[in-house]
């Protein structure tokens, strides 16, 4: 298993973040403590990830997929916890 971080940008106005919500949180287990950011524990591949993310976005809208390996920031106190147990 890897854990994978999921950013994005949605560049329509009104887009329907539900559809995108569960597509992630399908994946496996997920954390999402900042706003257009999602980390996920899965066994799909980066690309697995990249095609079943865009039958729910946009053609205008980005976004960006890497496996964490090491990581360093200012986050939730929970975030830390969870990439601890995973990374």
């Amino acid at each position: 298993m890897a854990v994978l971080l999921i950013t994005y940008d949605l560049n329509k106005p009104g887009q329907n973040y539900e559809k995108l919500y569960e597509t992630i949180k399908s994946f496996g287990p997920w954390a999402h403590y900042l706003e257009s950011t999602w980390f996920v524990e899965t066994n799909f591949t980066k690309t697995q990830v990249r095609e079943k993310l865009k039958t729910v976005l946009d053609k205008n809208d980005h976004f960006f997929i890497c496996t964490v390996k090491d990581y360093d920031g200012w986050a939730d106190k929970k975030l830390w916890e969870w990439l601890k147990k995973r990374v």
